[in-house]
């Protein structure tokens, strides 16, 4: 994955959940910051952490920031 890719992760579901979306694709729900890290990874991010996915702004937080986990 290149650092350039759009990374969008939705408010969050019912159950907690956030759709995690990289260049198009959703990958999955993630219910914590270090969810989204791990999915960052699988996308070719090998090196980020959870202060990565806080900080990047790569990353588009719709419905509120990595601290809003409820509905």
């Amino acid at each position: 994955m290149s650092s350039t890719l759009p990374v969008v992760i939705y408010p969050p579901d019912e159950d907690g959940g956030r759709r995690v979306r990289v260049d198009g694709q959703v990958l999955g729900r993630a219910f914590s910051v270090q969810d989204i890290a791990r999915f960052m990874q699988e996308a070719g991010l090998q090196d980020w952490g959870e202060m990565d996915v806080v900080r990047s702004a790569l990353i588009d937080w719709r419905g509120g920031g990595p601290d809003v986990w409820t509905h």
